[in-house]
């Protein structure tokens, strides 16, 4: 073992002592009966173990020769560097959403399906650990000044946390007639906390500085925020142009977001929602051809959100597509495909071709996140393996994201290149995905450098940039909380583009290479195929 190696694993050890629940969806051994330790001394303990290793692997010389340990050494660096600075000036603890997405993400965890069969003692470990969790997370936050919205999100996921606890369990095939005790104590300490959350008026925004740094250390950006601003203003006007335009060519007498709207009804019926979801998916790994090598050797089953997850998975990060734990990923992945509710014709609409096309079954299914986790799992960075893993709040480590969300946005257009998949209203709606991802970058970096409110924010994504008026809400209170994760999607998309223009390799063996090196900052990716392609030319 080289000395990044052992870092490594001292590192992974840490992350998986203070954040358990990561552990569970990484699959990390021996931390799955208890929930992340906090409080004062907890917080205090943490830094103190991250500034130690910290000054350890910056005081060292050492330069690593391959691809693998070079992304190894820059990303364990900086999660120490960003996990440091957040507990040092915004703690995850002074977060009231922290502790109901921990406690209901705790019990998930254990719950979804994988190869190794339900730890049913597990569950009850942790279903016992909640009550102490919320009363010590409510003693930090009693002091504080919380942000409104916060204080709402967490209200909400209590309630659905609540729901799983009383209802939900209960319906699970692995439930056991003892977890019904610790579950009724565990709802009753998470009405209580909800209840006793004082929403205030702090700003919660990071400021530029945070920003900066983020984009800095986390995603390895080398420009600032003002200057990512201007590239995504510059690129909302430009697609804001092109959509108008573009529908023009379609039909004259209608917007595009008539057109759009138009597509709803493009809808299979009800019956045959799980078939066109299946279909579509194998349809884009067949157009796939030629283009990029999909993860067809690991199978992707499309199936119903189980009867036990219904009421608890509106308000909670509960995710469609989540790739099993990179430590034993068994052969496959289960999508969830949500059922219809009172409203068939609303969840109908919901369930349009063209979105299950460029959403379910390629952003998220075939060669979107699909394939890029199932290629994660055999990179030589062992942090690249782990880091885009999808936990409780977002995924792991964030300086996977820009590869993780900037390849999945990237592959929905990837598809364009192959003749007749989309239809040309369906390049509308992909033409309008590209305009929201450049209006949430522009909105992420305005709001964290104190240039709008939320509500200015909840305007713009509501007046100019046409977001349902249902979701705004949550994707603003959510931007709010994470500063630098909204960004990543629209900058993340324009490396990759970039550097396949400069590069000029052949369309499979371009995007086989950038997917072989994991979830790593794609800035540092490119900076590894361009060392790869000046070897080949020596």
């Amino acid at each position: 073992m080289s000395q990044t190696d052992g870092w490594v694993e001292r590192y992974l050890a840490l992350h998986a002592r203070f954040r358990p629940v990561d552990a569970s969806f990484m699959g990390l051994p021996g931390y799955s009966d208890g929930l992340p330790p906090v409080g004062a001394a907890a917080l205090e303990q943490e830094k103190t173990e991250l500034e130690a290793l910290l000054q350890e692997v910056e005081g060292s010389k050492q330069e690593p020769d391959t691809a693998g340990e070079r992304l190894d050494l820059w990303l364990l660096r900086a999660q120490l560097r960003v996990t440091l600075r957040e507990a040092q000036q915004r703690p995850r603890q002074h977060n009231p959403a922290f502790y109901t997405g921990e406690a209901a993400f705790g019990i998930i965890s254990l719950l979804l399906p994988n190869e190794r069969p339900t730890n049913t003692d597990t569950v009850a470990a942790r279903l016992k650990a909640i009550p102490e969790f919320l009363a010590t997370g409510l003693k930090t936050l009693e002091a504080l000044n919380l942000p409104a919205d916060w204080v709402g999100r967490a209200q909400k996921e209590a309630e659905a946390l609540e729901a799983l606890l009383l209802r939900g369990l209960s319906k699970h095939p692995d439930y056991q007639a003892e977890w019904q005790a610790p579950a009724a104590h565990a709802a009753a300490a998470v009405q209580a906390f909800a209840a006793a959350l004082k929403a205030g008026d702090a700003d919660p925004a990071c400021g530029r500085d945070h920003l900066e740094f983020l984009m800095r250390e986390a995603h390895a950006l080398p420009f600032s925020a003002a200057e990512a601003e201007g590239r995504a203003q510059a690129a909302f006007e430009t697609l804001g142009a092109e959509l108008a335009k573009m529908a023009r060519q379609l039909d004259p007498a209608k917007s595009w977001q008539q057109q759009l709207t138009d597509l709803e009804q493009q809808h299979p019926a009800l019956a045959d929602v799980q078939r066109t979801y299946q279909d579509w998916n194998a349809r884009a790994l067949a157009a796939a051809e030629g283009l990029v090598t999909p993860a067809r050797e690991y199978g992707l089953s499309y199936e119903f959100l189980p009867e036990w997850a219904w009421e608890a998975a509106g308000a909670l990060y509960f995710l469609f597509y989540r790739s099993p734990p990179a430590e034993h990923p068994g052969d496959g992945s289960r999508y969830w495909i949500f059922p219809p509710g009172a409203d068939t014709a609303a969840y109908l609409r919901g369930q349009n071709i063209p979105f299950i096309k460029a959403v379910h079954a390629v952003h998220h299914g075939s060669i979107g996140h699909h394939t890029q986790n199932a290629r994660a799992r055999r990179a030589a960075s062992r942090l690249a393996q782990l880091g885009g893993t999808d936990c409780a709040s977002g995924i792991a480590f964030l300086s996977a994201g820009t590869l993780v969300e900037g390849w999945a946005c990237y592959a929905e257009d990837l598809l364009l290149e192959t003749p007749g998949f989309y239809t040309p209203q369906e390049e509308l709606l992909l033409k309008q995905f590209e305009f929201r991802n450049a209006a949430c970058c522009l909105a992420d970096i305005r709001l964290h450098t104190g240039q709008w409110t939320l509500e200015q924010m909840r305007a713009f994504y509501r007046d100019e940039v046409g977001f349902a008026p249902g979701r705004v809400w949550a994707e603003t209170t959510r931007n709010s909380i994470y500063p630098a994760t909204r960004l990543m999607y629209w900058l993340g998309t324009q490396v990759i583009k970039e550097l396949r223009a400069e590069l000029g390799l052949a369309p499979q063996e371009f995007h086989d290479q950038l997917l072989s090196y994991g979830c790593a900052p794609i800035t540092l990716i490119a900076q590894e195929l361009r060392r790869l392609k000046a070897i080949g030319a020596a």
